[in-house]
């Protein structure tokens, strides 16, 4: 019996549910979907730990939408914190669907927006409010919105939101909620920073844990290749999405924003209208349209930060490419979850310079298995160009140009000369002054200087 596989009709959904479940194509929960549903459907604080695609945002969705009664208060009753804009919507369009049938109010708001315009929306009412915790906080403070009313907190993808510095922000919503209430909380990673949360806000919370942090997917194929430079790596990347009959749709994480648009740039040239970029400097609207642009297939390559792309909900990518090898190897496990979903095969390239050897080493020791090395294909160019940043720091000696190390300066080492050992002693009056008076007997006594003043009248 425990080989069945549970269907949704095993978690006592209501009609509603089942319909929008149906119209969607859902028979069966995901593990943390099962495993969640009853944990968060009791009220209890629940902690989520499990992979980006696992289907979390429906985990908390069912038992919330299922248990949320219908009601006319213009306060909302349940608040989804997420740390991204794009994921705001991207939980606002998932919560719209399965509550087609259902008379729910869903509002998504984040930063970027006018404020006036949230205002207006919160004004009319709503029941389940998607928030990045920014937005939320700026609503809250100004009074426009109300949190009195609210009886479920749910914490999205948390080690991102700590890693993006709103912790602040966090502390300060905890505070204006009311003392009764529920929290969910849900993260990839377990850090130190999430469990100081937990022992903070939680009690006696129930935990979830779904495919642990480090474990390698079987559905995705691994490959890596060692490469020199960026100008290689870029050469290299250019020589394998030729291909476009294999790779179809290709998601290229890279480290820093600027790496990110240089890339581009240079892809754009040789794929002109196949490319596009995200990453936090782009506007939102930018962002929103090559997220949907790459969702539909209009372009076929999307440049990425990790950031950005973390928790995004994107079908069908039939590569990951690394563009250079994480420091954090969580991250590495983040990234190539985008692809191999849906029990379809994915595949995972990492590219590594010599200098991030080390941490190719450690994402190896976190999954416990070696990452396949395959050789740089021979028509693919060797660059000897080098960035400014992978180019070794020389250090000048005798540089006349130069002004000495301030650690070399000191004191003078030489024996002044008389004339430079004088003191000031003031001029020439005040010294004979001195002499007479031993003191300035006019020097700020004020009595003196006012019996004067009278004399002289």
């Amino acid at each position: 019996m425990e080989d069945t596989p549970i269907t949704f009709n095993d978690l006592k959904l209501n009609t509603p549910l089942y319909n929008a479940l149906d119209d969607l194509g859902f028979k069966h929960p995901t593990p943390i979907q099962a495993k969640a549903f009853n944990m968060v459907a009791s009220g209890k604080d629940v902690v989520g730990i499990a992979q980006t695609g696992t289907g979390k945002t429906l985990a908390y969705l069912l038992p919330v939408l299922k248990n949320l009664p219908y009601s006319t208060q213009t306060n909302p009753r349940v608040i989804i914190l997420v740390p991204t804009r794009e994921l705001v919507v991207q939980v606002v369009e998932e919560a719209e669907k399965f509550s087609k049938y259902i008379n729910h109010r869903i509002l998504g708001v984040y930063g970027g927006v006018n404020m006036n315009t949230h205002k207006q929306y919160v004004a009319q009412g709503v029941d389940i409010l998607v928030a990045t915790p920014g937005r939320l906080y700026d609503l809250a403070v100004s009074r426009a919105l109300q949190l009195k009313s609210v009886q479920k907190v749910i914490i999205d993808e948390v080690d991102i939101m700590l890693d993006l510095g709103f912790r602040f922000q966090l502390l300060n919503i905890f505070d204006l909620l009311p003392e009764r209430r529920q929290h969910i909380m849900f993260s990839a990673t377990m850090t130190t920073e999430v469990g100081v949360l937990i022992e903070e806000f939680f009690i006696a919370p129930q935990t979830i844990t779904i495919a642990v942090s480090g474990t390698p997917l079987d559905n995705i194929e691994q490959q890596r290749f060692d490469v020199p430079n960026f100008h290689t790596k870029v050469n290299l990347v250019e020589g394998l999405i030729t291909e476009k009959e294999v790779y179809k749709k290709v998601l290229i994480f890279v480290a820093y924003k600027r790496m990110a648009d240089k890339l581009f740039e240079l892809l754009d040239e040789r794929f002109y209208g196949e490319c596009c970029v995200i990453h936090g400097n782009k506007t939102q609207n930018y962002r929103l349209r090559s997220i949907e642009q790459f969702e539909e297939g209009t372009h076929r390559i999307l440049i990425a930060t990790d950031v950005m792309a973390r928790g995004l909900d994107i079908t069908n990518i039939s590569h990951v490419i690394n563009f250079d090898t994480p420091e954090y190897p969580e991250n590495y496990m983040h990234r190539i979850g985008r692809t191999g979903r849906a029990e379809q095969l994915g595949h995972a390239i990492l590219f590594s310079t010599p200098k991030e050897q080390d941490f190719k080493e450690a994402i190896e020791a976190l999954m416990q298995t070696k990452i396949p090395v395959s050789q740089i294909p021979h028509h693919i160019k060797i660059s000897d160009e080098l960035l400014e940043e992978e180019r070794d720091k020389i250090k000048e000696r005798h540089n006349p140009l130069k002004a000495a190390h301030v650690e070399e300066r000191g004191e003078a080492f030489h024996e002044k000369k008389d004339k430079n050992k004088k003191t000031n002693q003031g001029g020439s009056y005040r010294r004979e002054i001195t002499k007479k008076y031993k003191k300035p007997k006019t020097r700020g006594d004020k009595n003196y200087n006012k019996h004067n003043k009278k004399k002289r009248r």
